[in-house]
């Protein structure tokens, strides 16, 4: 079980449709309002809202984090640490009231992806983190995670990890390689495809089949998607749009190929080593999931503190170890391959951990969808993914 087997991607639920209406005036806070005073100095602590499974757990303690355990051993900063965030936009739910009131939030420190970033940054509901604390991150953060459309120079946000929106397939079953993803829509696959219910989740990849720079996409790009999967359901070839349960019908053989992450991939190879990965020529997607400090957080400076140290490459590769998805650390790639554990080590081999350069040249962060666009896209989409 990943952290994002957890996911639920929700439609146009209360959340999604109290986010839509967030660019009124009344929900934006000025720079000016986004801070107070920072008890960091004196009072050594921190607290950080982060998905399940998503930090390097102790074998034989689960509660036990060892990595967080270094930190507050090296800093004396204690981390109260909660695995509270199981979806985007019902953590949206719960903390924009009090953003948008100009209110705590009583987090100092939390990990959301990165579409759902774009709006807490459009909106003014995080704060810019000072740099001169951050070392490791200014020099170890990976090139092509640096400077999102929706946060230029990632001022407001830092990477946690991050990973590759592809195509999972098992290669014994199918017979053949996939290396499209016009590939998904052969003949003999029909009915044994699924692709990702979520919007955010799912559109780029569907873009990129058809040619589309993910990076300036337009309305015509998206309807023009929509309209070929429109067409794939109705004829019944896309059997069904899912969540992360996508990894239960590959392990049983019900699909056959579908839209899939990377991290869960890693974990199923472990099993079946018949199931691929694929990085199509037309290109993938590269997402990350943010650390951000939330408007009027009291510690500020130690959250600023914590988010170097993962950036610390021996910090990052301990992580990526655990973790599985793409590290956002690349020094931390020669740590691993120095371990003495060949298993360990061989992670440092894996494309899908670490991105070699032809993967690279194939993987793109999609531009975000603008709240403008929203409401109409997603009822749109969810119409086609019956949501």
């Amino acid at each position: 079980m990943t952290r994002r087997t957890l996911l639920r991607t929700l439609g146009t639920g209360a959340a999604t449709a109290l986010a839509a209406g967030c660019g009124v005036p009344a929900a934006y806070v000025a720079p000016s309002d986004r801070s107070r005073s920072d008890l960091s100095a004196t009072d050594k602590r921190l607290t950080w809202a982060n998905w399940p499974l998503y930090i390097d757990t102790d074998d034989e303690d689960e509660s036990r984090r060892p990595t967080l355990a270094a930190f507050e051993k090296r800093t004396g900063i204690q981390v109260t640490y909660t695995e509270e965030i199981n979806d985007n936009d019902e953590f949206f739910g719960k903390v924009s009231p009090s953003l948008m009131n100009h209110q705590e939030t009583g987090r100092d420190l939390m990990v959301i992806s990165d579409w759902m970033c774009a709006r807490f940054v459009r909106l003014g509901w995080v704060q810019e983190m000072d740099r001169s604390r951050q070392p490791n991150v200014t020099k170890y953060l990976d090139p092509q995670l640096r400077s999102p459309a929706f946060d230029p120079g990632r001022r407001h946000t830092v990477p946690w990890q991050s990973g590759i929106t592809g195509i999972a397939y098992n290669r014994r079953k199918v017979g053949r390689e996939i290396r499209h993803v016009s590939d998904l829509w052969a003949d003999d696959l029909k009915g044994r495809v699924t692709l990702l219910s979520g919007l955010d989740e799912a559109f780029a990849l569907l873009m990129q089949g058809n040619g589309v720079d993910i990076t300036r996409w337009t309305a015509d790009d998206f309807h023009t998607m929509c309209e070929q999967v429109d067409r794939l359901v109705r004829t019944d070839h896309i059997r069904r749009f899912t969540g992360n349960d996508y990894i239960k019908d590959l392990s049983s053989g019900d699909v056959l190929a579908c839209q899939a992450y990377s991290g869960d991939v890693i974990q199923l190879q472990a099993d079946d080593p018949d199931i691929e990965f694929v990085v199509p020529e037309e290109g993938a997607e590269l997402w990350s999931e943010s650390l951000m400090i939330p408007n009027l957080a009291r510690h500020k400076a130690n959250a600023e503190t914590l988010v170097d140290c993962y950036y610390e490459p021996s910090v990052a590769a301990e992580l990526a170890a655990w973790v599985n998805y793409v590290c956002p650390v690349p020094a931390a790639q020669d740590i691993l391959a120095s371990a003495k554990d060949e298993e360990t080590a061989s992670l440092a081999e894996d494309p899908l951990i670490f991105p070699d350069t032809a993967m690279r040249e194939r993987l793109a962060i999609a531009r975000d969808i603008t709240s403008k666009e929203r409401t109409d896209f997603a009822k749109r989409w969810n119409a086609i993914a019956g949501l």
